[in-house]
């Protein structure tokens, strides 16, 4: 099971806003929701900073990374702990 999780840090609030966009059985669908929440959330024109991960439910790491101020995408290199840009 994969989760896709969206966060929105809002001006002037400390803590972001946690968002499940839902839980899907494969990866492929989950970074689809991840995807479209980001579209969603960038044509509304928002100055508020987001950004969306997909993990295995319950995992503390994540296996999709984007956020709202690039198109860039990212994963997590599990080996090295490094983040590597999805091209």
């Amino acid at each position: 099971m994969f989760e896709a999780v969206q966060f929105v840090e809002k001006h002037g609030e400390f803590e972001p806003v946690e968002t499940l966009l839902g839980d899907f059985d494969s990866e492929s669908p989950a970074v689809d929701a991840a995807r479209a929440a980001r579209d969603t959330f960038k044509s509304t024109g928002s100055k508020d900073y987001a950004w969306w991960i997909v993990r295995k439910k319950g995992a503390r790491l994540a296996e999709f990374i984007a956020d709202s101020t690039s198109n860039k995408e990212f994963v997590l290199d599990l080996s090295s702990g490094e983040l590597v840009e999805v091209e």
